[in-house]
């Protein structure tokens, strides 16, 4: 994300979301969990309507948290944290799938954990990197891979709102710019 400021005024430069890595992700995984609710439950189940907006509301807050950046730190934190708790949402949903059909949740001791932790460290994140394991016909392979990709992604947001504390605390917020900038016209003017 650009955060240099902008040159003619106190507004910094904002948004980018689409580089960010947690936005990438997300975005993989409300492509995946739309499709395997319409693959693997019931039209008429409640918890399909619930997990797609869980994994909506993951995505878009992540792109307006970062398109209000501009003019408040606050709010960008804040999204960034309603993105994070909307996807911890899912993954229980997704949990709450293996558990009552008796099928595996993938540890660290399972043989394809540490395949698809590898997948996780590619720099881009593209639905076709995971589509094998979206779109399998196994159910416990799908929800795995999506369980995995909630964990990662979760892990870079708190990642992500660490750094976004930071830049506030050395950056300061809209209201300090706004003064400074106002100080700054008040000695150009003298």
């Amino acid at each position: 994300m650009d955060k240099e400021y902008n040159k003619h005024g106190f507004i910094p430069k904002h948004g980018g979301y689409e580089k960010l890595i947690t936005y990438q992700k997300s975005e993989i995984i409300y492509d995946g969990t739309y499709y395997f609710c319409k693959k693997y439950l019931s039209p008429y189940d409640r918890t399909v309507d619930q997990m797609i907006q869980a994994a909506r509301s993951g995505k878009q807050n992540i792109a307006e948290g970062s398109m209000a950046s501009g003019t408040s730190k606050e709010t960008e934190i804040k999204l960034t944290n309603v993105a994070r708790a909307s996807l911890e949402e899912l993954l229980i949903d997704y949990k709450d799938f293996l558990r009552t059909r008796k099928l595996n949740f993938w540890d660290k001791k399972h043989p394809y954990y540490s395949k698809l932790s590898e997948l996780h460290t590619r720099h881009e994140s593209k639905y076709s990197t995971y589509k094998k394991g979206i779109e399998s016909k196994d159910a416990e392979v799908a929800a795995n891979v999506l369980i995995s990709l909630i964990n990662i992604t979760s892990y870079l947001l708190a990642q992500q709102i660490k750094e976004l504390e930071k830049a506030f605390l050395m950056e300061g917020g809209l209201r300090e710019r706004m003064s400074q900038a106002r100080i700054n016209i008040r000695k150009n003017q003298i």
